[in-house]
């Protein structure tokens, strides 16, 4: 699985799974999430918001073009219960599926989360308190409790052609983990790792998460999460370095970081 599978996919699975079942049924397990009509909903506007990513002004967006993905292959049962054979760049364009998407007013595009602090805040609060970071060396890590690093970054204070041209990407590389367990955790920049906020805040980053799996499986994945736009709102472009928190929400003593790293990927 890649970073699209996990979040913000399974994410909703994650929120949408009932945490008083034994399993988070239904949404929240691979084998019964499809008994949810929300699945269906759910799978529907993930179509969606690709469609709506790839047409985002000013950005340099279209479909993945590796060989590997293009060419998978899936078994799917048609409308005359026929078992049929699907590649993925089959199915990419819409229009060959005779359907399409309403065009709606999507606020979100203009609608930016608040830090928590301001940039000041968060340096005075930083020289009052003692915060232990964990160092570079000392990973791979287990991901038992919050886990805040340091990561240095080789570029700052880019232009709008450059970020136009590359976005910078925050690497979790080498996420080990079983697949047959319910494993989440949020992954946030600059913010405070002993009080480390969510999704409402702009040091929210992304999360990972895995629906459990039957089969007792072994995995070995890594979480890419743009962070071009997210350093814009926390005004850290200029910054030399970041301090990254990792926070396990369930799952965590299951799951080992091999490293964390900053890149610049190609639009």
């Amino acid at each position: 699985m890649g970073t699209i599978e996990t979040t913000p996919h399974t994410e909703i699975h994650y929120w949408a799974g009932d945490p008083k079942q034994p399993n988070r049924e239904n949404m929240g397990n691979f084998y019964s999430a499809g008994k949810d009509p929300i699945f269906f909903c759910h799978h529907s506007n993930v179509d969606r918001m690709w469609n709506l990513w790839k047409k985002v002004p000013g950005g340099k967006r279209k479909d993945i073009e590796d060989p590997d993905w293009l060419n998978s292959e899936f078994l799917f049962w048609d409308e005359n219960k026929e078992l049929v054979r699907a590649k993925v760049k089959d199915t990419l364009d819409t229009t060959r599926l005779r359907y399409g998407f309403q065009d709606v007013p999507i606020p979100w595009l203009k609608t930016k989360p608040s830090p928590k602090l301001t940039r000041k805040e968060k340096t005075r609060r930083a020289a009052q308190t003692n915060i232990v970071l964990t160092p570079i060396s000392a990973f791979p890590v287990v991901l038992d409790k919050v886990i805040s690093v340091e990561v240095s970054r080789s570029r700052k204070s880019r232009g709008a052609t450059e970020k136009e041209d590359e976005d910078e990407v925050l690497v979790i590389e080498g996420i080990e983990y079983e697949e047959n367990q319910f494993i989440k955790f949020d992954v946030l920049l600059n913010d405070e790792p002993d009080s480390p906020g969510g999704p409402d805040t702009s040091e929210f980053a992304g999360s990972f998460v895995n629906l459990p799996h039957k089969h007792a499986k072994k995995s070995k994945t890594t979480l890419v999460l743009g962070i071009t736009r997210l350093l814009e709102d926390l005004e850290a472009e200029g910054d030399d370095t970041l301090v990254v928190t990792l926070v396990p929400r369930s799952g965590g003593d299951l799951v080992t970081i091999n490293s964390v790293k900053i890149e610049f990927v190609a639009d």
